[in-house]
């Protein structure tokens, strides 16, 4: 009796404080560790949108596995529990500091397993442990009487979640190397120990949870299978949203980080205790689904800033719209632990058919607008027009009306395909898409209707452009992109993209098939340089490409020369030993081709290889940054004889590379030469910027003394410290008036 005394005595507010505290400082830890693993990753594993994609498969399932854990617990008192968990965080220390794990290639695994089990090795048992003390925390919270509800400290989880996220790329990557990141965590550790072994004394003597007292209430099958799509949905949509934003809408690689933050942030509106801004957001997400989702099919690579945050704003409303649904079926506080068990395997069954499914299915990201519709499905539909109301209009006419609603929907989407791809057609295209929007607001009280003109709107907003790519059999997709393999309206050209980035064009005109085109035409930087390597390297030049593309570069190969390429994805191979371009086969059909992550690769073989070492390994635009820090100069350096020559392709639209390679070039010892080229002829061939580098300045003299008016500049960019596996950061070098797109 005297405890609970003591318990109504203390203030709830005091107590809560500390809850709040340690909440927030294991979620801020839990999402700081998130891109600090992948960060350390880049090394073995490259910067495709899906090594992403995996990561967050691997954290949904850690996650899963933590609030299973923490549900588990919910049999024993407090006091074991909290003896428990406290041995758990314990032990989970002793793998600390957090590292990428030594784990050797699985031969014939597949990337898409082997990553996610490379990362769960590496960071498996501390994000296990610390992802159960957000559920565990409120269940402890919650057993006090004085407490009050616990449902608000999700909230607080959820928003130390995004702080840390954001901390990361803003704060953490810029300021800190690899190896400080990780002993800085570490103490943020150890300060979680201390929270949670007070939280759990501030609880010690309490009885057998208030929370069990609920725990035989039956939840019917239907309200369950209810909490795992109102989860699945939000959680594949943010996935998607990244694949769909970073392949082909804005290849940008710091929007990685944003649908993940505001996927966080639903959970803070939709999970807090004012329940005005979760209403608020509710009642606009139809409207916003049906202007932002209707572009979700686009693929044609239309990156505008406005289309980036109408994605985003389209991922916050429908999670935050959905969670609030969640909210509002949240179970008695008896539940507690059995209901964030069902939202995280929810999350991971959303995550899993994003990165796991759909690459292995789809030919493209057909997740994305999937996800759009089930969520139209899902959220809750408040018609903003009362005219489907019965005591108003006759049923007859209401049905009526709504067959002609949908007859006009499906006329605007047909004008709309037929002009929304020009350009002089804006302003109509405005018009329909207005209209169409109105349609779908008008049919709200239909939920089918609503998801039909949604549907309408997407084919309509470039959406029958991209089932015509699939169905013509133009895209393959594989770990490491979306690949479209086009040939032009007159039968010319035939290109191959990925995402919104050109990776590569061959002529189909005769006599023409051999032109290297795109960034390596004639006055190309490589074209200059392979030109003039009999010159400088003699006639038996040895040549190492990395990055195969289209195969273009293996035409500039000459008589005698020995070629070798390196290629992460088979499938890129593919299009060459296929014939689909035939620059490989027809000018180096000897050339050794290396299949793997090229610095891994380069590594292995034996020094002083190559004469001539080309670097072109660009994903969309994401930067292949373990490809261009000091250690990675060091392994072309070892691969190169001491008069070789390096040529790095740095053409970005969104980061300015320059400053990096100077400053890497000055730390390892190499002099540098620019190039940079404003082809005339823009349909055959690319802007492009190549550097030229050497540990012999004579190299880079006599290649720039090999074309008259030499159009090579020595490279003055400096960035204050070179790059490195330990440190580095791509935001001090975005071109930030490009995001709203100024040249």
């Amino acid at each position: 009796m005297t405890q609970q005394t003591d318990e109504t005595a203390t203030p709830a507010s005091a107590r809560r404080g500390l809850f709040v505290a340690t909440i927030l400082v294991g979620s801020f830890l839990l999402f700081l560790v998130q891109p600090m693993v992948a960060r350390m990753a880049l090394p073995r594993l490259g910067g495709a949108p899906n090594v992403w994609n995996s990561a967050m498969l691997v954290y949904q399932a850690l996650l899963l596995a933590g609030y299973a854990y923490a549900h588990w617990l919910g049999r024993f008192t407090l006091k074991r529990q909290a003896m428990v968990h406290v041995a758990l965080l314990l032990i989970a220390a002793l793998t600390l500091p957090v590292g990428l794990a030594d784990l050797p290639r699985v031969s014939g695994l597949p990337e898409a397993l082997w990553v996610p089990l490379l990362l769960a090795a590496s960071i498996g048992p501390v994000f296990f442990v610390v992802s159960a003390q957000a559920p565990l925390m409120q269940r402890w919270f919650a057993a006090s009487p004085s407490a009050g509800a616990p449902w608000a400290l999700y909230a607080a989880s959820n928003l130390g979640s995004f702080a840390g996220l954001i901390a990361y790329p803003l704060l953490a990557e810029p300021l800190l190397s690899v190896r400080m990141q990780s002993l800085a965590w570490s103490c943020g550790f150890a300060v979680l120990v201390v929270l949670v072994a007070l939280a759990g004394a501030s609880r010690r003597d309490a009885p057998a949870p208030v929370v069990q007292a609920g725990s035989a209430e039956r939840i019917p099958g239907r309200t369950i299978a209810l909490w795992l799509l109102l989860s699945a949905v939000p959680s594949g949509l943010m996935l998607s949203t990244t694949t769909h934003l970073t392949t082909d809408i804005f290849a940008m690689p710091l929007l990685w980080v944003i649908p993940l933050g505001l996927y966080l942030l639903s959970f803070v509106v939709a999970f807090a205790d004012r329940r005005g801004p979760a209403h608020l957001v509710s009642r606009i997400a139809p409207v916003v689904v049906l202007c932002a989702g209707s572009f979700a099919m686009l693929s044609n690579g239309s990156g505008t800033l406005w289309m980036v945050g109408g994605t985003c704003l389209l991922l916050f409303c429908v999670a935050s719209s959905l969670h609030a649904r969640l909210y509002d079926l949240r179970p008695a506080e008896g539940q507690l632990t059995r209901f964030y068990l069902t939202m995280s395997a929810g999350g991971a069954l959303g995550g899993m058919f994003t990165a796991l499914i759909a690459p292995l299915v789809f030919d493209w990201a057909w997740e994305h607008p999937l996800l759009v519709l089930a969520a139209a499905l899902l959220m809750p539909l408040e018609p903003l027009l009362n005219w489907q109301d019965p005591d108003r209009t006759d049923p007859a006419m209401r049905r009526i009306a709504l067959v002609l609603l949908l007859l006009f929907a499906l006329f605007l989407g047909w004008q709309l395909a037929d002009s929304v791809l020009d350009d002089d057609a804006a302003l109509f295209v405005m018009m329909l898409t207005v209209f169409l929007v109105g349609t779908g607001i008008m049919v709200m009280g239909w939920r089918w209707a609503f998801a039909l003109v949604l549907l309408i709107a997407m084919v309509g907003q470039g959406g029958l452009w991209t089932i015509r790519a699939t169905l013509e059999g133009e895209r393959t997709r594989s770990y490491f992109g979306i690949y479209t393999l086009r040939d032009n309206a007159e039968g010319t050209l035939r290109t191959l993209a990925h995402g919104t980035t050109l990776h590569g064009m061959q002529s189909l005109e005769p006599g023409h098939a051999h032109d290297a085109l795109t960034y390596y035409g004639p006055t190309s930087g490589v074209a200059l340089a392979l030109a003039a390597t009999p010159a400088i390297e003699g006639p038996r030049a040895r040549v190492g490409v990395v990055g195969l593309g289209t195969g273009s570069l293996a035409c500039r190969s000459q008589p005698g020369q020995a070629w070798t390429f390196f290629e992460i994805d088979p499938v890129i191979l593919r299009y060459s030993t296929e014939r689909k371009f035939t620059f490989l086969g027809d000018c180096t059909p000897k050339a050794r081709v290396v299949i793997g992550d090229a610095r891994l690769e380069l590594a292995k073989i034996a020094p002083r290889s190559f004469d001539v070492l080309v670097i072109d390994a660009f994903s969309s635009d994401a930067i292949p940054m373990h490809l261009l820090t000091a250690e990675a100069m060091q392994v072309y350096r070892r691969a190169l004889t001491p008069r070789g020559l390096l040529m790095l392709h740095i053409s970005n639209r969104y980061i300015d590379l320059a400053p990096v390679v100077g400053a890497n070039a000055r730390a390892t010892g190499l002099a540098a030469l620019s190039r940079l080229d404003f082809p005339e002829d823009e349909v055959r061939y690319t802007p492009s910027r190549w550097i030229a580098l050497s540990a012999d300045a004579v190299v880079l003299d006599r290649l720039a003394r090999s074309q008259p008016d030499s159009p090579w500049k020595t490279l003055e960019e400096r960035a204050p410290e070179p790059w490195t596996d330990d440190h580095a950061s791509i935001l001090p070098h975005v071109r930030w008036s490009r995001l709203t797109g100024n040249p």
